[in-house]
């Protein structure tokens, strides 16, 4: 069952990336709905499925503050993705979760731990890794920027080698595998 009617206005576009192709989604006011690669195309799909029922979104052109500030951001001025507005569809704890995720500054990085001590729910750690992994705006709600308590990078929607290039890209600390 959907968790929320159906954003008006959906549309989508695809943006070029150094690390693959962009899958955006926005609606009618310009807040981004979905950020993921389009190599996840279908699992994008079953998100918005779940997130809003029988969705259609139309192809457009992303809205010129999405693409320039994420345009930026891979130039370099990794800020620049903070202040794109955005809105999802989730549980409320979900959504805290998301929300918790738009405050770890570029450069840094959170473990699953402190995220959930982060919105008052220490022991939901197993439930703070379901949230993040089902962020729908990966990127712009940095779910990358979460690791493992030791510092060791853990799982990521857009595969292992993305999150390791825009840690190192942002300038965040973490350990390599052996």
């Amino acid at each position: 069952m959907p968790t929320a009617k159906p954003p008006e206005g959906l549309s989508f576009d695809r943006l070029p990336t150094p690390i693959g192709e962009a899958l955006l989604m926005w609606d009618a006011q310009g807040a981004l709905r979905i950020f993921d690669w389009s190599d996840y195309e279908a699992r994008v799909q079953r998100q918005l499925a779940r997130l809003y029922g029988p969705v259609t979104p139309t192809p457009g052109r992303a809205p010129e503050a999405i693409v320039l500030a994420l345009g930026a951001y891979f130039e370099g001025e990794v800020t620049r993705i903070d202040d794109i507005p955005c809105a999802s569809a989730g549980t409320p704890f979900q959504r805290a979760v998301w929300a918790a995720l738009r405050r770890i500054p570029a450069g840094t990085t959170q473990s699953y731990s402190g995220l959930a001590a982060q919105i008052g729910h220490p022991t939901a750690v197993r439930a703070v890794g379901l949230a993040n992994g089902s962020n729908p705006i990966g990127l712009v709600v940095p779910c990358h920027r979460v690791i493992g308590a030791d510092g060791s990078l853990t799982g990521y929607g857009g595969g292992l080698e993305r999150k390791r290039w825009l840690l190192a890209h942002e300038g965040a600390a973490f350990k390599l595998a052996a």
